[in-house]
């Protein structure tokens, strides 16, 4: 995930929250919000599945050396 793609995802569960908070329908606030974590919880995901494919490669290249 890329951060426009992130940052734009983020914005979105904002105006959700913050259209909850509007109309004054709680569920859709906390929709937003829990939305908002979930798109974090994927970002952090991805991210450390990403350095972990960098660390098997560099330790791949490490044990081919010796």
């Amino acid at each position: 995930m890329n951060r426009l793609t992130y940052w734009l995802l983020i914005a979105l569960c904002a105006a959700v929250e913050v259209w909850g908070q509007i109309i004054g329908n709680r569920d859709v606030l906390l929709i937003g919000a829990i939305a908002g974590f979930g798109v974090i919880a994927v970002a952090r995901l991805l991210y450390r599945a990403d350095r972990y494919e960098e660390f098997t490669e560099a330790s791949e290249e490490r044990g081919a050396e010796g």
